[in-house]
């Protein structure tokens, strides 16, 4: 039986070149014509089939389809056709026992190999895809389940892969990865701890690039800019660089202003100090003046029996104030309390939300708040403490 390289000798002897030259170099263009005609294989499969489940999902778009081709499962799939293909023909190409024949084959095994790697990695992330798409709530517990499934995958790929190459059996390399396993362990302490931080970090959401973090000290307050294996790059408000390994952050508390950020509002919790000599009973005459003075306190009326302190109207005041302010969020708790007295005098808190989470805009909203409330307080009798050094 004359393979494709007997063909090939005898054409090229036909047109004149020497039978040692015709020997050398027949293979070689084999080589060539069967590489065109694996991009054209891939090429018309890729047409036909990639091409026509794209056509179907523009008129028929539905969940599956969309992701399956977002991920591109569907494309590395149909890379396995030509492959499987050419590496069934290659016998008929080259002499059997020839270097070439086992060169080109190994190629191939390893482009199946790689290309099944890839098909199974889009499919995961499909099933990820349609979870989340499906019920946003449970993203979470699938989304590390899946990591977790990756990174298997490509190490066992990554294995299969290498054993290959060197042409040796995948449990051979990991015997020999298992005796040298605390070598490995000690050169890329740092890569190994990165990358587990790394992935406890994604499973667990606890940080992504754009997020406002905060380490406690100080020396870290800025926004997430790049995260990698080794290194999780701040960029701190006063434009300088923080670079800290990924497993600082698992291993040690941190904030993440995110909620804060995506929520409908940002805190303001802040406290005046009032002068505890200025406390007293509200007259009749005072409560007629600030009924008078004050808009929002026309139609306050104590309850029977009662006689309010000036603080107490003062906190009411203020209550009513925050709650008809338009920056305000409405939909949050507003609540204005005392504190326990203190030498500083009596603090009064504070507790509300802004409408807007704009760094500029809330400092300007609260400072435009407490300006007015730092006002208003003398319409009550009332004053702030402000300590005075009389020495000298």
């Amino acid at each position: 039986m004359h393979t494709l390289g007997d063909w090939m000798n005898s054409l090229l002897t036909g047109w004149g070149v020497s039978e040692r030259v015709a020997d050398k170099f027949d293979e070689s263009v084999i080589a060539l014509l069967m590489l065109a005609l694996v991009v054209g294989l891939d090429y018309i499969c890729q047409a036909i089939f990639v091409g026509g489940m794209r056509r179907y999902t523009r008129r028929s778009p539905h969940l599956w389809n969309t992701v399956l081709m977002k991920r591109k499962a569907v494309h590395h799939l149909i890379h396995l056709l030509p492959a499987i293909l050419i590496y069934n023909m290659l016998p008929l190409a080259f002499i059997d026992g020839k270097l070439l024949l086992l060169i080109t084959q190994r190629a191939c095994v390893l482009y199946i190999a790689l290309e099944i790697m890839l098909t199974l990695n889009s499919l995961l992330l499909v099933m990820q895809d349609v979870h989340v798409a499906r019920d946003a709530e449970k993203d979470r517990p699938l989304k590390s389940f899946i990591q977790v499934l990756q990174v298997l995958l490509f190490f066992l790929g990554s294995i299969v892969l290498i054993s290959i190459l060197l042409h040796k059996s995948p449990a051979t390399l990991l015997a020999g990865l298992g005796a040298s396993a605390a070598v490995l362990m000690l050169v890329f302490r740092d890569s190994i701890l990165g990358f587990v931080a790394g992935i406890q970090l994604s499973a667990n959401d606890m940080l992504r690039i754009g997020d406002w973090v905060q380490l406690p000290g100080g020396t870290v307050n800025g926004v997430v800019e790049e995260i990698t294996l080794n290194t999780v790059k701040i960029r701190n408000f006063d434009h300088t660089i923080a670079t800290i390994p990924p497993y600082t952050l698992v291993n040690n508390a941190f904030i993440n202003w995110r909620g804060m950020k995506e929520g409908t509002g940002r805190r303001v919790m802040k406290q005046l100090y009032l002068d505890m000599t200025t406390l007293k009973f509200a007259s009749p005459e005072l409560l007629e003046r600030i009924r008078q003075t004050v808009p929002l306190m026309a139609d306050y009326q104590p309850q029977a029996g009662e006689v309010p302190t000036n603080a107490q109207l003062f906190r009411f005041y203020t209550e009513r104030y925050l709650s008809a302010h338009p920056r305000v969020n409405k939909k949050t708790e507003i609540m204005v309390w005392q504190n326990e007295p203190t030498t500083y005098g009596l603090p009064l808190q504070l507790y509300f939300f802004t409408d807007t989470t704009v760094w500029k805009e809330y400092e300007r909203i609260q400072s435009d708040i407490f300006d007015h409330l730092l006002v208003m307080v003398t319409r009550f009798d009332l004053k702030l403490y402000q300590y005075a050094n009389d020495a000298g």
